[in-house]
């Protein structure tokens, strides 16, 4: 059945009002061929105007109801009703489509034959005609309400499938977040212990760098501390409204960075207040980044960070001396960059990181001015 349901929905509409228009010039042949009565051409007309049966169907119907005058069952009346009763949500329209087509089935033509008829047999007629008409509506009716069943239901699986994708992003947040505990619980005991080596070192040590350089250890280990149980934070409260964000950071922290850095780094230039928020993170994160990066490859360098501003485009050029010292050999994931060029290239900006002649590294960011 199914099968046969899609076969016949293949067939083009166009297609299937012809065949029943020729049907129903078949069905009244023997009127049509009878040039002497004058339901002739109103049957042609009827019959003809199937064809538009899926834009106007009202129209149509009361184009074939001269068929019911001339012929008690009509294909042509049939289908109109059928088609108008498949379309429409009007009931009380389509009880008077029926009421009309049984009157026109039922009223003898032509009407000087009313008084052979008689009454009681004009009724009988009557009721088998309001049978005849009622049964295409109730037709037309039923499929309908089958194709409104089945749009619900595909609309009901569409919500469960919505249902579910959010079980699972759902059931990964919560994996992500205990994943993120599970990481804090490890780094955060490395990092300590780092922190209280380190401090350990600043105390023992007799030689001023080696102070320094103990002093920058701790400092960055509590700070790496810091942003990682904010971090931490952040997701176990997700969708709470009793946590309190922190505030990301801006140009204004910039200076902090700089000081903190454990480099010997100058800040240089300014920025309008007009940059938006996610610029200045951008402008921030590529700071950072690049400082970092000095720290750990070219030790004993000296970086200049330089905030500019270009007609509509704002940046930030970081570049840094060639190293006084060998670099220790530590571990890294070369993210770094690549995260940094993912933020310029969403903000519609550009990275440009490389070697300069001297020997150095330059980190230049250009981003447009309004970029949010």
């Amino acid at each position: 059945m199914n099968r046969a349901r899609v076969l016949w929905e293949r067939v083009p509409a166009p297609v299937v009002d012809i065949v029943l228009v020729a049907v129903a010039a078949l069905d009244l042949l023997p009127i049509l061929w009878d040039d002497t009565r004058p339901g002739v051409a109103p049957a042609a007309l009827g019959c003809a105007a199937l064809a538009f049966r899926r834009r106007f169907p009202l129209g149509v119907f009361l184009l074939t109801l001269p068929i019911a005058l001339t012929q008690t069952i009509a294909l042509a009346p049939l289908v109109a009703l059928f088609t108008l009763a498949e379309r429409s949500r009007n009931r009380p329209l389509l009880a008077g489509c029926v009421a009309l087509a049984a009157v026109a089935g039922s009223i003898p033509w032509p009407l000087a034959s009313f008084a052979e008829v008689g009454r009681t047999m004009t009724l009988i007629d009557f009721v088998y005609s309001v049978a005849t008409a009622a049964a295409p509506v109730l037709f037309g009716q039923l499929l309908r309400a089958h194709r409104d069943l089945t749009r619900r239901l595909t609309e009901i699986e569409e919500a469960r499938e919505h249902e579910r994708a959010l079980h699972a992003q759902a059931v990964l947040a919560r994996e992500r977040a205990q994943l993120a505990r599970e990481m804090h619980d490890v780094v955060s005991h490395q990092v300590s212990l780092i922190a209280v080596q380190a401090g350990a070192m600043q105390v023992a040590a007799q030689d001023p760098n080696a102070k320094e350089a103990a002093r920058t250890i701790r400092s960055l280990s509590v700070t790496t501390l810091d942003e990682l149980r904010t971090m931490v934070t952040l997701l176990r409260a997700s969708g709470g409204n009793a946590t309190e964000l922190t505030p990301q950071p801006t140009l204004a922290d910039l200076h902090k960075l700089v000081e903190s850095s454990g480099t010997h780094a100058q800040l240089k230039g300014e920025l309008p207040p007009t940059v938006g928020t996610p610029a200045q993170r951008a402008l921030y994160r590529t700071v950072q980044e690049a400082l970092t990066n000095v720290r750990k490859h070219a030790p004993g360098a000296t970086a200049r960070v330089e905030l500019w501003q270009d007609g509509d485009t704002v940046g930030v050029t970081v570049a840094n001396t060639p190293p006084t010292r060998p670099s220790l050999s530590l571990p890294g994931s070369q993210h770094g960059l690549v995260g940094l060029r993912e933020r310029a290239d969403i903000l519609h900006g550009t990275l440009e990181a490389g070697p300069t002649v001297e020997g150095g590294y330059r980190v230049r960011l250009r981003i447009p001015l309004s970029a949010d």
